[in-house]
């Protein structure tokens, strides 16, 4: 899966290349110029979402790490605000250059940086099944979540999360070779291949299983109770997910399993996820902001108010507005 999306970004950078051979026929042109434009559209785009997504993932990151007082699933927000900051940060910098018409240094730095943006996409796919399965667990065994859980418990698996990225996209990039471009069918990045998708398949299957177990507690096992706001954010970001940032792991995937029989890449298909998975690492807190907001006058809130309200993990009742309302008083 890995070389196949810098093999993509050499297929991008190659395919409205300023340098392309010139036609003297009129029609050859209009495709031509339709065909990068099809492009360019995509990649600003991308400029719009990420600068959005860098904005408020920032604010995010700010007010998780420096302003509120963080508990088990904020710990998870926080590492997950950071990894769309940098995802978003990686496809910025691929679309700026692609706008500046600016060639990359290097192979090794194409694949370097291809390999960095998988270990941020793999560590926020990580993370958020991490958060949807806690939950899980924290609704299903509420006596056991409580009194058996480590404190640190968020923490040490964020760690977890990142380290194991790291690793796995840092071998599949040996596996398949830091100089070649082109796929080898050796045995080593086969298998080194087949593994990466069999972890994404099971982080998936991990994230539905959990939020499919939300969504039955949601619907059948509350009866007149108040839910909490945390319930519908983290919902509302994994449905968001699946529509948006699971089209980037699947086209990979296909790329992989698949050109070999077909020869064929489709530059239109690896941009349309892109796009789409700018749009679901921007998407995140407008979520919170929007969940946080829900009907509350946003006149009489502050960011962290809002922030603090969409991860509040019991229900709504006088007492907890009392208490948000003493919040608002606070410095800081």
């Amino acid at each position: 899966m890995g070389e196949s999306t810098g093999a993509a970004f050499l297929a991008l950078e190659n395919s409205a290349s300023p340098t392309a051979p010139t036609t003297t026929n009129p029609m050859d042109e209009i495709l031509h110029g339709s065909t990068h434009i099809r492009i360019l559209i995509p990649h600003l785009m991308i400029l719009i979402f990420g600068l959005v997504g860098l904005t408020g993932n920032a604010i995010v990151f700010w007010l998780l790490g420096f302003c509120l007082y963080r508990n088990a699933f904020s710990v998870y927000i926080l590492n997950l605000a950071l990894a769309d900051f940098l995802f978003l940060l990686g496809q910025i910098i691929v679309s700026t250059l692609f706008l500046l018409k600016v060639s990359y240094l290097n192979i090794i730095f194409l694949l370097c940086f291809n390999t960095t943006l998988m270990v941020v996409y793999v560590a926020g796919l990580s993370i958020l099944s991490a958060i949807s399965t806690e939950r899980c667990l924290s609704v299903l065994c509420p006596i056991w979540y409580r009194c058996h859980r480590p404190e640190h418990t968020s923490t040490v698996m964020c760690a977890v999360i990142w380290v194991l990225s790291l690793l796995i996209c840092i071998l599949n990039r040996y596996f398949c070779g830091f100089l070649d471009i082109i796929y080898e069918n050796d045995n080593g990045c086969l298998a080194s291949n087949l593994f990466m998708a069999a972890y994404i398949m099971f982080l998936l299957v991990v994230l539905c299983l959990s939020s499919l177990a939300l969504l039955a507690r949601l619907f059948c096992g509350t009866g007149q109770m108040k839910l909490p706001r945390l319930y519908v954010t983290i919902l509302l970001t994994v449905l968001v997910f699946l529509l948006c940032g699971l089209p980037f792991a699947v086209h990979n995937f296909l790329i992989f399993s698949m050109k070999d029989y077909f020869h064929v890449f489709d530059i239109n298909l690896y941009l349309a996820s892109i796009v789409l998975t700018a749009i679901n690492s921007c998407a995140n807190p407008i979520i919170y902001f929007f969940v946080g907001s829900f009907r509350h006058r946003l006149k009489d809130q502050t960011l962290k108010m809002v922030l603090q309200s969409a991860l509040q993990d019991t229900p709504e009742t006088a007492e907890n507005m009392v208490e948000m309302s003493r919040s608002k008083a606070e410095p800081g």
